[in-house]
C-alpha cells in the first residue's frame, strides 16, 4: 500500500459530497471479485498482472481455494474524475446463496451497488435475490454486464446478437427494478445504455465500454471485436480500463452519503426525523449526536471483538464514551480504524457518511446501535438488518476431546455472532451441540471455521427442519391452572400467507411502532384496526398473539409471562416437535386470581403453554417441508434426464427458457430431497449441468403418507413416543 494513500484518503472523507459508499453484488461466479481486483490494480494494491487470479478481496484461505467470496470485505479507494479525486468505500460481498445474510448486513452501511451480470448465463436466481434485498434497503443499483470476452470468444456471436442480448439482459433486470422496488423508485432506478446506468465489458480482461466513453473517446464495438481478432484484447485494458467505466458510472450515477441519507433513513430508522437527531442523520452531519449502525463484527486475536459499521451522524474519536441501546451497555472506544481488505488501518477519527472499525466495544452485536453517552435515551435505534432466509438445515456437532467442549460453545458463539444466519442451540437430552444454517456449504464452511481455531469435531449427516402450523380455525379451548386460580380462554386460526411474510420477512416487527404496525397489516393485510392494534407479540416464523381482553385485573403483571409461555408454546408443535409456523393465538378471555401468589410464572406459564397446544391440536395441525428455488442450466439434449432427477426427487418445475443450445430450468424442490443433487445431475448430464438453489422462506404442506413418515422418523430420532391420533389427524 502507498505510504501517503491513507493520510490522502482520510483528507477527502471529509468531503462528504465525494464519498460513495458502494457493494458489488451478484450472483456466484459472475465476476464480482475479479471487478474488485481490477479496481485494486487502478489504486496501487495489486499487480495488473494478476487480476481475477489474487482474488485480492478474499481473505480467507477457504475463499482462496473454493474461488468463491465468503465473508464481505471493505476497502478504499481513490478515484479521480474530471480532476476531482473521491473516495470509494467499496464492500465486495458474496455470491453464493448460503451467506446472503452478509449481503443484507453489507446493504445496511452502503448506498448503491453495482449489480454484476454473466452476459452468457444472463440474470440468474441469486441476481434476482440480492437485487431484491438491496432494493428493500433503498440502495440504488447500476448495471455491469460481464464477461462480454464469452459472447466473442465462445458462443462468437455476431455483433447484431450481442446487442439483442445486452438488450434483453437489460429488460430483465428492469423486470426486477420494477416487480422489487418501491412505487416511488420504480421509474426512478431502472438502468439503461442510454443514460450511462448500464456499462458492459470484461472484468478478466480489464476493458469496459459506456456511452459516455463512446461519445468522448469514440470507441464503439466493432472496435473491440478488431482487437480480439487480431489478439490485442490487452490494448483494451489501456484504451477504455474496467475501473474507469465502472467507477465513473459509480460517481455519476450513485448518490454520495448526503444525498442518501435524505432517502435512506426514513426506510432503515422509525425515529422522529424532525429532532435533532432525525435532522442530524438525514444531513449526514459529523458534528450531530453520534449514531453508528452495526452490520458485521470480527473477532480479531490480539484487538478482541472489532465492530464495523456506518457512521450517519456524529464524529468517532479514540476515548470517545459510547452506548450501545440494544444491549444498554457504556464502552469506552479504544481503537479507531478503516478497513483495507484483510489489514485495518488505525487512524485518529472517523466522521458521518464513512464506515469504521472499532475496538473497545465490549459484546456488541450485528443490528446493534452505537451513540455518544449525552444521548442515552434519547435516540431510537435502528430497525433489525432483515435476513432474506431463515436457517432449513441443521447437524449435531460435538469435539473429539470431550474436554474441549466448552470451547466448542465459544467458538460456535463467536460464529454465530458473526454470522446471525447461523443458529445453534443444545439438545438438552444428549448435550450436543446442534448448529443449523441455510445449507451443505454454508454449514461446511462452519465446521472448518471451528477446526481451523484448534477444535476437531465430529458432525451428524444434514438433518431438515421442518416447520408445524395448522388446516384450519380450532374451536374455543379453556384452560386453567393445577389449581384453578386463574383461567385463559382462546383460539388458534390459520395466518393468511401475506400476514406472515410481512410478519417473516421483518417488513413488520415487534420493536415497530405500534401505529406503523398498524397501518402495515391494514394496507397489506387486510386487517382490521381492532385486531392489528391488539397484537402482543409477534416472531421471525410469522407466528402473533392477539389480546382481544378489555380490562382484565392484574393483566399488566401477567403480560410478560403470558408472552413467555406463548414463544414457549410455538418452539415445539406436537407433531413432531418443530417450530410453528404461521399461527395466530388469539386470547378471548383472561381471569387472574386477586392475590399475587395465585398468578405466579410456575402457574401462568403451563396453563398458557397446554391452552396454546389443545387450540393447535384441535386445528389440524400438519407438517410443512422448506423449498429451495431451483434453476438448472444444461444442453438442449439432456433436458429429459434433468426433469426425470427432478420429477424423482418431488421437484416442481415452474418454467423452461431455451436460448439456442442452452435450456434453464426453473423450478422448486424440497430441501430434503436436494441433499446430494450435485452427484445424481453430474452423472446423468456428464458434468454438463449447471444449477443452484435459494430458500427464500418457501415452505409446502407434505402429502398425508410422506408427512407420516417424517413425524415416525423425527419422533423416534428424538426417543419420542409415537402419536398415531395425531397421525390419523393429519390423514
Amino acid at each position: 500500500m502507498r505510504a501517503k494513500l491513507v493520510p490522502e484518503l482520510l483528507r477527502i472523507m471529509k468531503s462528504k459530497e465525494q464519498i460513495r459508499n458502494i457493494g458489488i453484488i451478484a450472483h456466484i461466479d459472475h465476476g464480482k471479485t475479479t471487478l474488485a481486483d481490477s479496481f485494486l490494480a487502478n489504486s496501487g494494491l495489486l499487480s495488473p498482472s494478476i487480476v481475477g487470479k489474487a482474488r485480492a478481496l478474499d481473505y480467507l484461505e477457504e475463499e482462496q481455494l473454493r474461488g468463491i467470496t465468503i465473508k464481505s470485505a471493505i476497502i478504499s479507494l481513490l478515484h479521480s474524475k474530471d480532476e476531482r479525486e473521491f473516495v470509494i468505500n467499496l464492500v465486495d460481498t458474496p455470491g453464493h446463496v448460503d451467506f446472503s445474510g452478509k449481503v443484507n448486513r453489507a446493504l445496511r452501511a452502503i448506498d448503491g451497488v453495482i449489480v454484476v451480470v454473466d452476459a452468457v448465463e444472463e440474470v440468474m436466481v441469486q441476481t434476482e435475490t440480492v437485487t431484491r434485498q438491496a432494493l428493500q434497503e433503498r440502495v440504488k443499483p447500476v448495471l455491469f454486464i460481464n464477461k462480454i470476452d464469452r459472447l466473442i470468444n465462445e458462443l462468437r456471436l455476431t455483433p447484431g446478437e450481442i446487442q439483442a442480448k445486452l438488450k434483453h439482459i437489460v429488460q430483465e433486470f428492469n423486470t426486477l427494478v420494477e416487480l422489487y422496488a418501491e412505487e416511488e423508485y420504480k421509474g426512478k432506478w431502472k438502468v439503461s445504455v442510454a443514460d450511462g446506468t448500464v456499462v458492459f465489458g470484461s472484468a478478466l480482461h480489464r476493458w469496459a465500454l459506456s456511452s459516455d466513453i463512446t461519445k468522448k473517446k469514440g470507441t464503439k464495438f466493432a472496435n473491440i471485436l478488431v482487437r480480439y481478432r487480431e489478439e490485442k484484447v490487452s490494448e483494451l485494458a489501456e484504451i477504455i480500463p474496467v475501473h474507469k467505466a465502472v467507477l465513473d458510472m459509480v460517481l455519476d450515477h450513485l448518490p454520495n452519503p448526503k444525498q442518501a441519507q435524505v432517502f435512506r433513513i426514513p426506510r432503515i430508522w422509525q425515529g422522529d426525523l424532525t429532532d435533532e437527531v432525525g435532522t442530524s442523520m438525514a444531513m449526514c452531519d459529523e458534528k450531530g449526536p453520534l449514531v453508528i449502525c452495526v452490520h458485521k463484527i470480527l473477532q480479531d486475536p490480539h484487538a478482541g471483538r472489532v465492530a464495523t459499521g456506518r457512521i450517519f451522524s456524529g464524529t468517532i474519536r479514540v476515548g470517545v464514551q459510547a452506548h450501545s441501546i440494544l444491549a444498554n451497555k457504556n464502552f469506552r472506544i479504544t481503537q479507531v480504524s478503516m478497513f483495507m481488505g484483510a489489514q485495518r488501518k488505525v487512524i485518529e477519527e472517523m466522521s458521518a457518511g464513512n464506515i469504521v472499525a472499532l475496538t473497545g466495544v465490549g459484546d456488541v452485536k450485528v443490528g446493534e446501535t452505537i451513540i455518544d453517552q449525552d444521548h442515552i435515551n434519547r435516540i431510537v435505534p435502528f430497525e433489525s438488518i432483515p435476513y432474506v432466509s431463515e436457517p432449513v438445515m441443521t447437524i449435531a456437532v460435538e469435539p473429539k476431546l470431550t474436554r474441549q467442549l466448552p470451547e466448542l460453545a465459544e467458538i460456535i458463539e463467536t460464529l454465530s455472532i458473526q454470522d446471525p444466519n447461523l443458529v445453534h442451540s443444545i439438545n438438552q437430552e444428549t448435550g450436543e451441540v446442534l448448529l443449523s444454517g441455510l445449507g451443505e456449504l454454508h454449514l461446511e464452511i462452519a465446521i472448518k471455521e471451528i477446526e481451523k481455531e484448534g477444535v476437531e469435531v465430529i458432525t451428524s449427516k444434514p438433518l431438515i427442519l421442518y416447520r408445524e402450523t395448522i388446516g384450519r380455525r380450532s374451536p374455543l379451548v379453556i384452560g386453567n391452572d393445577s389449581e384453578g386460580y386463574n383461567e385463559i380462554k382462546l383460539i388458534a386460526e390459520p395466518l393468511d400467507e401475506k400476514s406472515i411474510s410481512l410478519i417473516a420477512e421483518k417488513e413488520i416487527t415487534e420493536k415497530m411502532d405500534q401505529r406503523r404496525m398498524t397501518k402495515i397489516l391494514i394496507a397489506k393485510a387486510k386487517w382490521s384496526k381492532g385486531e392489528a392494534k391488539s397484537i402482543m407479540f409477534l416472531d421471525d416464523f410469522g407466528n402473533v398473539l392477539v389480546n382481544k381482553t378489555y380490562g382484565v385485573p392484574f393483566f399488566s403483571e401477567a403480560k410478560d409471562i403470558i408472552v413467555a409461555s406463548f414463544k414457549q408454546a410455538i418452539q415445539a408443535g406436537p407433531l413432531a416437535q418443530e417450530h410453528i409456523r404461521g399461527v395466530k393465538i388469539i386470547i378471548e378471555d383472561l381471569e387472574l386470581n386477586h392475590k399475587a401468589e395465585n398468578r405466579s410464572p410456575s402457574q401462568i406459564i403451563p396453563m398458557v403453554r397446554y391452552a396454546i397446544f389443545d387450540a393447535i391440536l384441535k386445528a389440524k395441525p400438519v407438517l410443512l417441508e422448506p423449498l429451495y428455488k431451483i434453476q438448472v442450466r444444461i444442453p438442449t439434449e439432456f433436458i429429459g434426464k434433468v426433469t426425470s432427477v427432478l420429477n424423482k426427487r418431488r421437484g416442481q418445475i415452474s418454467h423452461t427458457d431455451q436460448k439456442g443450445h442452452i435450456v434453464t430450468i426453473t423450478g422448486t424442490i424440497p430441501v430434503s430431497t436436494a441433499l446430494n443433487l450435485t452427484t445424481e445431475l453430474r452423472a446423468e448430464t456428464s458434468g454438463h449441468a449447471f444449477y443452484q438453489t435459494v430458500f427464500l422462506n418457501q415452505w409446502s404442506l407434505l402429502s398425508p403418507k410422506v408427512s407420516q413418515e417424517v413425524i415416525r422418523e423425527i419422533r423416534s430420532r428424538r426417543g419420542l413416543r409415537e402419536l398415531s391420533d395425531i397421525e390419523n389427524d393429519v390423514t
